[in-house]
């Protein structure tokens, strides 16, 4: 039996990458998702993709700094397929990227607006309507940066994906005995549209990869299958963990 069969998934940063991926993998292993992004015509692509496979997917697109789109994610979820089971907020960016003393205060709260207020705006909404089913699966995409190693140029990046961390701890005090389990998946360097948006030349590309001890960068298919494991039944007794799925590169030296 697929893994997610008769459950619903909000995915968030659906449009490309790890949650273009994530849409597609639950959707094969019998999950209804709804799918946000701010780029409309890419997540009509994927809907298109998934129901094409059998699947059944719902796009939702807007930008996930705003409450009420939160409020609209969980609400299509119940509307449409009956409730919600699994939330995988996973929208981020690096954005500001100079030295410390060097960020403009308005660049700092954009990246922690991005990267942590929005998943807290997520999460605020999908455990009330998580409760309402009996339990489910909060699943946010941190990173190793901040968390395993600090990288020059990312402070408030680093320090709103640790935050995430910090986030996801507390919710799974507060609501495991009702079932709900929270965690974070923190991958590597994965080959993105926006990974490659910093990894944008031989030479930088050689350098993401020889920090992993795989001496590669991930795909996102096999960051989404991470997710998967954290949203399955097969990770029924794991709640507040912070998950490397870093090919090595929190502990490689070589």
């Amino acid at each position: 039996m697929p893994a997610l069969t008769d459950k619903v998934a909000v995915i968030t940063g659906a449009s490309s990458g790890i949650g273009a991926a994530a849409a597609r993998l639950f959707a094969r292993e019998g999950a209804a998702v709804v799918v946000t992004a701010r780029r409309e015509t890419e997540l009509s692509v994927l809907v298109a993709a998934i129901e094409a496979e059998g699947g059944r997917a719902v796009a939702v697109p807007g930008d996930i700094r705003d409450e009420a789109l939160a409020e609209r994610l969980a609400s299509t979820a119940v509307e449409r397929f009956g409730g919600l089971d699994i939330a995988l907020n996973n929208a981020g960016a690096t954005g500001a990227n100079e030295p410390t003393p060097e960020i403009a205060l308005d660049r700092w709260r954009d990246t922690l607006d991005l990267n942590l207020t929005a998943a807290f705006l997520g999460a605020k909404h999908q455990i009330p309507a998580m409760l309402a089913r009996g339990g489910g699966s909060l699943i946010f995409t941190s990173t190793f940066v901040g968390h395993a190693i600090g990288m020059p140029g990312m402070a408030a990046y680093g320090a709103a994906k640790a935050g995430l961390v910090g986030l996801s701890r507390v919710i799974a005090a507060e609501y495991g005995a009702k079932r709900i389990r929270s965690n974070c998946l923190l991958p590597g360097g994965t080959d993105t549209e926006a990974g490659r948006e910093f990894a944008h030349t031989p030479e930088i590309i050689a350098f993401v990869e020889g920090m992993h001890a795989l001496k590669r960068m991930a795909s996102p298919e096999e960051i989404a299958r991470a997710a998967l494991f954290l949203a399955s039944d097969a990770s029924s007794f794991m709640t507040g963990t912070a998950m490397l799925v870093d090919g090595g590169v929190s502990i490689s030296k070589t």
